[in-house]
């Protein structure tokens, strides 16, 4: 399966001894890997599969809306 146009946030983090991934405009979507780039990857599969099954069950694939940034804090 093909996505065109489709550009998730996830976010990365660090777990006991391995990395976890979510995707915060995909409820349940997750995956685990042994480093960022591995969970990346699987990120990337898992989301394919998310809307695949969406799509098969006749639901509406969300408009990716979430986003990042960075704020610097002096304590």
């Amino acid at each position: 399966m093909r996505l065109t146009g489709y550009r998730f946030l996830i976010v990365i983090e660090k777990a006991d001894g391995n990395y976890s991934a979510y995707a915060p405009d995909l409820p349940g979507c997750v995956a685990t890997g042994a480093t960022p780039e591995e969970t990346k990857q699987r990120m990337a599969e898992a989301i394919a599969l998310h809307i695949q099954g969406l799509r098969e069950d006749g639901l509406k694939v969300p408009e990716p809306s979430a986003s990042a940034d960075y704020i610097s804090v002096n304590f």
